[in-house]
């Protein structure tokens, strides 16, 4: 995995093999970081980083000097790896082992991104989709995005505001500043 952009723009990661995860792809994550650099001035983001797996956006948002992030995934091992290389970079990024449905649900700190990339098999979207609205875990102009595969359609939820695909990557946009019954 590489990071795209920021302090540390073309640095190489090498992930284990075993690691149970699917790291964004660099075209997905260059693109997705293209549309967030033209909404957000990431000095100032506070992010939460659902099924973080690898760390690989949570490293691309502290390299472009993301105010806060939070990497969340239920894997020890992926957990290991994401505090390593935080130390290694030097990263300043908290690291939760947790079940990314049931961090939501007991959290209260507001976020201006949440990004979740659970596995592109899993049965709760609209449980996290509305967990993380119901729960108040985006600020009043936050966003959420949610990346699946393209068997998955999130247009139909709540707060669901764009879907853009990139080759095999599919994010889909939610936020309670515009709607699509807007």
């Amino acid at each position: 995995m590489r990071i795209i952009s920021g302090k540390w723009r073309s640095k190489r990661i090498r992930a284990p093999k075993n690691l149970p995860s699917r790291p964004t792809t660099d075209f997905g994550k260059e693109s997705l970081f293209n549309i967030l650099n033209n909404r957000f001035y990431f000095e100032d983001l506070r992010v939460l980083d659902l099924f973080s797996g690898t760390g690989n956006i949570s490293f691309e948002f502290a390299s472009r000097g993301a105010r806060e992030i939070v990497a969340v995934d239920m894997h020890r091992d992926c957990v290991q790896f994401i505090s390593e290389t935080s130390d290694y970079l030097k990263a300043d990024i908290q690291i939760v082992q947790a079940d990314a449905l049931q961090w939501v649900r007991r959290n209260a700190t507001q976020y201006d991104i949440v990004f979740a990339d659970p596995p592109y098999d899993y049965e709760f979207y609209e449980d996290l989709t509305s967990g993380i609205f119901d729960y108040g875990l985006l600020t009043e102009v936050g966003e959420a995005i949610i990346e699946h595969s393209d068997q998955t359609d999130l247009s139909h939820l709540p707060y669901f505001m764009e879907h853009r695909r990139y080759g095999s990557v599919n994010f889909s946009f939610f936020t309670r500043l515009q709607t699509k019954e807007d």
